[in-house]
């Protein structure tokens, strides 16, 4: 018993922070809400239109302004209160959602009125998100980032079990619609934690002063620092064509499978399960940097392999379970190599990369996996998916004998600025106590 309190104190020591506590419950509202909202939207798309290629359009128009502004956006994050600019955009996010909901509703909703307000949901993503992961260091500090990614992981993942559940319920009842007005009223939660927060106990980063340059020099940065460089670039590849579940899971389960919208909810929560189980293990005993990358892409493309190969449900749904702890696994694990690397008055910048690589991509990825579905089959985009996780491992393998050994398997420590402002070098590494594991 006394092994199991312990392990269960290491696996949520985040929680032990009040306002990493009252975020994390706001989130766990709203994030089902935003599952429910994107089963929804996915469903209402292929019953307006019965394309996959309009599916792919619109999940596009959603993450083009993320590929456009999403590095602004980490401009915009380094340089204001963080807490505040949330609190503004999240609740931007209910007013697009209500919208949509009443044009539902009402029988009103036309396919280029989804596509508007899925581009200004966008444009909100883009300046939200780098914002948002960037806080997660001003709440728990340090010492416990990895694991509060980790639980963050652990709770989009419940909440994408909980979500499409209660969305495919909801549409097979009251209609599509409702989906959307519960997610607008689900913004209320995360809006309502932020400001209850003490902002005496948050260890906000100095705000950057507004400059000349400062978006050259975010890239700058990461290019000359390989522990950022090398895992921006394995996941820019992976969310181009692996992470485009909102257009290869619909069509799988209507075309592929023959399961319908309740098919899709099962196929979408049990995916949801293994990603629960998977960041609960990584948020116990993960670990960062690009060995741990590399082996969490490998098994993340034998689960997809399966997934792609399953000829029934039943066996869909054991191989997705296995898709969503891998995925998870290698998302937590790049998430964190990343915000402990990288230097405090650049994570927004850096940051923005990471959603920039991960949805970003979608713009490029989302079109073109919905056009191979079309023409080859609704297999070949889980297909390509895995093709895709696989050359991002083999990538990750080959740049594992250019880079130090530290940046393969880095200790756990909060960087400093690494690199020289005044020639743009990289700057001397620093000095790390053996003991401690912290930089002196």
């Amino acid at each position: 018993m006394t092994r199991v309190i312990r392990a269960g104190r290491v696996t949520f020591a985040a929680l032990s922070v009040p306002n990493y506590r009252l975020y994390y419950g706001g989130q766990a509202v709203s994030l089902a809400g935003t599952w429910m909202q994107m089963t929804a939207q996915a469903w209402l798309v292929l019953t307006l239109t019965h394309s996959s290629t309009a599916l792919g359009l619109i999940i596009a128009l959603q993450t083009l302004p993320v590929l456009l502004l999403g590095p602004y956006g980490g401009v915009i994050a380094d340089r204001v209160n963080k807490r505040r600019l949330m609190i503004i955009l999240q609740s931007a996010m209910g007013v697009q959602a209500l919208i949509l909901g009443v044009l539902t509703v009402t029988g009103e909703v036309q396919y280029w009125q989804i596509g508007v307000l899925a581009a200004l949901l966008g444009l909100n993503n883009a300046f939200e998100n780098p914002a948002r992961q960037s806080f997660m260091l001003e709440m728990v500090g340090p010492e416990h980032l990895r694991n509060a990614v980790s639980l963050n992981s652990v709770m989009a993942n419940t909440a994408r079990v909980v979500g499409p559940a209660i969305a495919g319920i909801l549409i097979a009842t009251v209609g599509i619609g409702i989906c959307f007005l519960l997610n607008a009223a689900s913004f209320a939660a995360v809006i309502g934690s932020l400001l209850a927060m003490d902002r005496t106990t948050l260890n906000p980063t100095m705000p950057t002063p507004r400059a000349r340059g400062q978006l050259r020099d975010g890239f700058r940065y990461v290019r000359a620092t390989p522990e950022l460089l090398i895992p921006l670039m394995m996941m820019g590849l992976a969310g181009c064509l692996t992470y485009e579940f909102q257009v290869t899971l619909p069509v799988m389960a209507s075309r592929g499978l023959h399961v319908g919208s309740t098919g899709f909810g099962f196929m979408t929560a049990t995916m949801g399960v293994g990603a629960v189980l998977g960041g609960l293990l990584v948020a116990a005993r993960g670990k960062i940097g690009l060995r741990a990358l590399v082996l969490a892409a490998a098994g993340f493309g034998i689960a997809l392999t399966l997934a792609t190969l399953a000829p029934s449900l039943p066996l869909e749904l054991a191989a997705l379970a296995f898709v969503g702890w891998g995925s998870i696994s290698f998302m937590s694990m790049g998430n964190s190599t990343l915000q402990l690397t990288a230097a405090p008055d650049l994570r927004g910048r850096v940051m923005s990369l990471w959603f920039v690589a991960f949805q970003g991509s979608t713009p490029i990825g989302g079109p073109l996996v919905g056009w191979l579905m079309a023409v080859a089959g609704a297999r070949a985009g889980l297909g390509l998916g895995a093709a895709t996780i696989f050359a991002v491992a083999l990538l990750g393998l080959l740049a594992l004998r250019r880079v130090p050994a530290e940046a393969a398997s880095p200790a756990d420590r909060r960087s400093d600025l690494h690199y020289d402002w005044e020639d743009h070098r990289p700057a001397p590494e620093p000095v790390v106590d053996e003991r401690r594991q912290v930089v002196v």
